[in-house]
């Protein structure tokens, strides 16, 4: 039996996350600039890197590359929200 919660608790949090990247993305194309999104724990008490910004002329391919990440997290967002989270049944 699936719970009902399940969907609309997914698919909240997927158009969230497809609208916060999706305004990160298109922000990142307008300036030709950046923020480094980094996920590793050590790093953020390390170094402050909401500082750290890839720019499009300095430094093209870890510019592209965070385009390229914040596309495929709006694009699984919306897929989510489209579809909801689907489960197998067993």
């Amino acid at each position: 039996m699936r719970f009902f919660l399940d969907e609309i608790v997914a698919r909240i949090v997927a158009i969230y996350l497809c609208v916060y990247c999706g305004r990160k993305l298109w922000r990142g194309l307008v300036e030709r600039k950046i923020a480094n999104w980094n996920d590793d724990v050590i790093d953020w008490l390390l170094v402050d890197w909401s500082k750290v910004i890839a720019h499009r002329d300095a430094t093209p391919v870890r510019y592209w590359i965070l385009i390229g990440l914040r596309t495929i997290c709006a694009v699984g967002g919306l897929g989510v929200a489209i579809f909801g989270w689907w489960r197998p049944d067993n």
